[in-house]
């Protein structure tokens, strides 16, 4: 089992940076392995709802089901794979601390079926890739540039 746990501070409030990291169509913009993704429900932000994304892992194309676990506006965001290379749990967790936000990313994972990747290789890449992914919301958020699925830059206030 691989437990990953990363932080950082955004300076900006949090319900900016809730509502864009629990959008599931945002992804691709911070999470350098994911190519899209999209919800399979009509609203993902409710406990039970669901979305899929594609990406890479490990020099694999991946793609991943997830159900939202928990939904709390402003303070958490989780969800659970359904189907993919890993079972994981991801949460997501939101606390102002004087104008910033701090953001706290903790995930839980392990591999299944037939991906013969070694636990500790996997899990220094994915740290790793946390890391960067980090540091990329980071910089989207504080320097205001969002790209809607549309296309237009967006500016976050």
């Amino acid at each position: 089992m691989i437990n990953l746990n990363i932080s950082t501070m955004i300076y900006r409030p949090v319900t900016q940076i809730f509502d864009f990291m629990s959008t599931p169509e945002n992804d691709f913009q911070w999470q350098y392995e994911t190519l899209a993704s999209n919800r399979l429900s009509r609203d993902v932000s409710a406990k039970g709802s669901f979305f899929r994304s594609v990406g890479h892992l490990m020099g694999h194309r991946v793609i991943s089901s997830f159900e939202v676990t928990e939904y709390e506006p402003n303070r958490k965001y989780a969800f659970k794979s359904l189907s993919g290379p890993l079972n994981s749990h991801t949460s997501y967790t939101f606390e102002m601390v004087g104008r910033s936000t701090k953001v706290e990313i903790s995930a839980q994972m392990n591999t299944v079926n037939s991906l013969q990747f070694s636990e500790s290789i996997l899990e220094k890449k994915m740290r790793k890739q946390l890391k960067e992914n980090l540091a990329l919301l980071k910089e989207i958020l504080e320097t205001k540039r969002t790209q809607p699925v549309g296309g237009a830059i967006l500016a976050v206030n």
